[in-house]
């Protein structure tokens, strides 16, 4: 192994110490997506009950650890907190303030595993139905007044 220079040194102690793929990192809440047994986005987080594909996973992979996305409310991820203590998983409440991410919850390896899907679908296929407008309230009297 090379003896680092005086300016790796320097450059280490200004800017820290060198990372492999910063950007995945950020995105996987620390981890690298070649490690990833499964990940959730923060919508699927905020879904009622918790996807049984994770439950799965860390059944199957004793090993493994839970990263979850700190910037989410403790309420909303404590349910899969209870799944990892209950298959005794390890698990990081990652709150980066500076990058913001699309990811929710991350389940990984200290290995590669390098899966080629990682992303759970959603629990159900079919397209979510767009809220249907009534009238309430005040307009709802002022319709039945007026004959609508």
């Amino acid at each position: 192994m090379k003896k680092p220079t005086v300016d790796d040194v320097l450059k280490q102690g200004i800017h820290g110490p060198k990372e492999v793929k910063p950007e995945e990192r950020r995105r996987f809440l620390g981890t690298i997506r070649e490690r990833i047994l499964a990940a959730l986005t923060k919508s699927q987080v905020y879904e009622p009950g918790t996807y049984p594909e994770v439950g799965q996973l860390m059944k199957e992979f004793p090993d493994a650890h839970l990263f979850v996305n700190g910037t989410i409310a403790y309420e909303e991820f404590s349910k899969y907190l209870k799944k990892a203590n209950e298959n005794k998983i390890e698990y990081t409440i990652v709150a980066n303030q500076v990058h913001d991410t699309d990811i929710g919850l991350v389940l990984a390896c200290s290995y590669a595993v390098d899966k080629e899907e990682i992303f759970i679908k959603k629990s159900s296929d079919e397209p979510e139905k767009a809220p249907v407008a009534t009238k309430k309230g005040f307009f709802a009297k002022l319709g039945s007044f007026l004959g609508k």
